[in-house]
């Protein structure tokens, strides 16, 4: 069973029943009566013990005491077939394992033995009783002839008695045991019905109270508990409920308008200039501990003082509830949403990556404003201005964020209008031009604006040449060259990484089956992969595909992938590694040690070369630091059975 204890913004909160307090009383007596069950029958079986050695000895004297006059009989007279039926009289008894009758230092006028009997209780009796047991008693004459003819002796076997002893034992205990569970058992039922049973009828009252009018649902009276404790306690606490709502009424309806004149705008209902502030610093705060970008975008309409001119200001007042709503939409995207006064509001974007996350959302709030405003059967455009400042670059204080925000927006408005601009105009530059290549990139391909360069892979054996690393360079028509650094992540947020990608392994393959025609045909062709590319699950079919196409024997294409993109999910990449694997291809990771990992992962990926990062690399005859962990990484890599390959030596 499970009691509601109170209803919270999850629901209503359950009391498992390990937690009842009977059952907590019957956990508790049930392990007293049991300590104390436990205790009285060892202390009986202790006693038994104690008497089942006594009822062995007791046995012997009798056994003995009544064979001796027989027995003095066969010895005096030295009958050996009299003193054999006096033997054979005592194993009549099954405790009697040997027997003898005869005088001390000469053979024995009689005995006999038997094996020791093979009961299931001897292991616990044994050292309890003793294995066995000796007796014996002189054989002396009647008086007035007191003469010493022999002795007479008898081993008991105590496992009869210990099987006895055991038998009792187990009753005492199983009893003792059951008479521990019956009285907690009782204690249970009773403190169930008279404190358990009550305390949950009032809980569930209580899930029926409705925090906000708690006086409407009283706890009702126990019947059997009006005038004890119980009763005392319903009805104070009915008693505190009716006063409880009676203060929160007053209290909550003085908050209420409190916050509402100090913290939101009477128009819109959106945050005001001061509850921005209190919510940017927390975000800023946040953000700060991150090491994460935050973007304050401030929006001001563009000639918003001729809309109310041409129609009236409660048209414009409608307008801005409208924007607001509008502007609402956005809500997934933004830590907070505010109206600064007048025309102007604030928007914050919280924990952003890159600055163009906070241009695209600017962006985005102008197209929303293409869409024209109906409002009393009239259709308003509304064109805005957006300023945009970020932290911590621009500003590490709400008022610099904001400040800077407003006097870019306004400094837009006297440029052009309908645009955002942000703070710092490279940044802003870097933007567009980020956007423009993203556009180009689309169609670099067809253009015919990419192409591949080979680096040779030589062994620092022999000098010889043994692959090549493909390297994709794009010469675009304005900008000239464009680094792999910002094209890349480009095309792997636009998804043309997948087409390009292919186009770069055909285009490698291509080359390596021309090299092979010509007389090279040991050598490989590297490729580098992205994150992106690598968990493609169409990769590993191309890369077969190829192979096959060009005629490449297998291992002779090799895919870098980099340290940190197989962090992001290790056990994803070890799969689709071994994928490729199967495909023909070789693994090899690029940039090794650059990466904050364990490297617990090189054993459970497929991997067939490392590659020490050229930041190791370049500085190695100067350094010994860099010098000491090249020898490192070649040691690890021989260990694993890996070839290690150095990148930047021509540098």
């Amino acid at each position: 069973m499970s009691f509601a204890l109170a209803t919270n913004k999850e629901g209503p909160l359950k009391l498992d029943s390990r937690h009842s307090l009977s059952l907590k009383l019957l956990r508790v007596v049930l392990l007293a009566a049991l300590a104390v069950g436990v205790v009285l029958s060892c202390a009986q079986i202790v006693f038994d013990a104690y008497k089942a050695k006594q009822a062995v000895s007791s046995d012997a004297q009798r056994i003995l005491a009544m064979v001796r006059d027989p027995s003095t009989q066969a010895v005096y007279s030295l009958d050996r077939e009299m003193a054999m039926q006096v033997l054979e009289g005592l194993f009549q008894h099954e405790a009697v394992r040997q027997a003898s009758i005869g005088h001390p230092g000469e053979p024995m006028l009689a005995e006999k033995s038997r094996p020791l009997l093979d009961l299931p209780t001897r292991w616990l009796t044994d050292p309890i009783l003793g294995q066995e047991r000796t007796f014996s008693i002189r054989l002396i004459g009647r008086p007035p002839y007191s003469e010493y003819y022999g002795d007479l002796k008898i081993t008991l076997d105590t496992a009869p008695y210990g099987e006895n002893f055991v038998t009792t034992s187990e009753i005492i205990f199983i009893s003792g045991i059951l008479r521990a569970l019956a009285m907690g058992l009782v204690l249970f039922l009773v403190y169930h019905w008279m404190l358990t049973k009550p305390l949950s009828k009032i809980i569930e009252h209580l899930v029926s109270i409705n925090p906000d009018r708690p006086s409407q649902h009283q706890l009702p009276l126990l019947k059997g508990h009006e005038r004890n404790e119980l009763g005392l306690w319903v009805t104070t606490a009915n008693q505190l409920l009716a006063s409880i709502e009676s203060n929160s009424h007053l209290r909550r309806e003085a908050e209420d308008n409190l916050l509402r004149i100090s913290q939101y705008d009477f128009l819109t209902g959106l945050p005001n200039r001061q509850l921005l502030q209190q919510q940017l610093d927390q975000i800023l705060d946040g953000a700060g501990r991150q090491q994460r970008r935050v973007a304050v975008l401030c929006l001001g309409l563009d000639d918003f003082k001729g809309i109310n001119e041409q129609y009236t200001y409660q048209l414009g007042d409608q307008l801005l509830i409208a924007l607001a709503d509008r502007l609402r939409g956005h809500s997934a995207r933004l830590g907070s949403l505010a109206r600064l006064g007048g025309d102007q509001f604030a928007l914050v974007q919280a924990d952003i990556e890159q600055p163009y996350e906070a241009a695209e959302l600017a962006q985005s709030i102008l197209d929303g404003l293409e869409a024209p405003f109906e409002i009393d059967q009239h259709e308003v455009r509304l064109r805005a201005t957006i300023g945009i400042t970020l932290f911590p670059e621009d500003g590490e204080t709400t008022e610099k964020l904001l400040q800077k925000a407003e006097q870019t927006m306004t400094l837009a408005k006297t440029r052009s209008r309908n645009r955002y601009q942000f703070y710092i105009a490279s940044v802003d530059s870097e933007m567009r031009r980020r956007r423009e290549l993203e556009k180009d990139l689309r169609d670099a391909l067809q253009r015919h604006e990419l192409h591949l360069v080979y680096q040779p892979q030589v062994d620092y054996r022999d000098h010889r040449v043994v692959g090549v690393e493909a390297l994709l360079r794009w010469q675009h028509p304005l900008h000239g060259f464009v680094p792999p650094d910002l094209f890349i992540p480009l095309a792997e947020q636009n998804g043309s990484i997948f087409s390009i990608g292919e186009w770069v392994l055909d285009q490698a393959c291509r080359q390596l089956r021309e090299w092979h025609d010509q007389g090279f045909d040991d050598l490989r062709m590297a490729v580098n992969l992205s994150t992106v590319q690598l968990h493609h699950n169409a990769l590993p079919r191309v890369v077969s595909n190829l192979l096959q196409v060009y005629r490449l024997p297998a291992r002779s294409l090799e895919l870098e992938v980099t340290e940190t993109g197989l962090m992001e999910d290790i056990s994803t990449a070890a799969q689709h590694l071994l994928s490729l694997r199967r495909a023909g291809a070789l693994i090899a990771i690029d940039d090794f040690g650059t990466g904050y990992s364990s490297l617990s992962y090189l054993k459970s990926l497929p991997l067939d070369k490392i590659k020490i990062d050229k930041s190791f690399v370049q500085d190695l005859l100067q350094d010994e630091d860099d010098a000491t962990i090249v020898r490192a990484i070649i040691q690890l890599g021989k260990s694993l059975g890996m070839q290690v390959i150095a990148e930047g030596v021509e540098t």
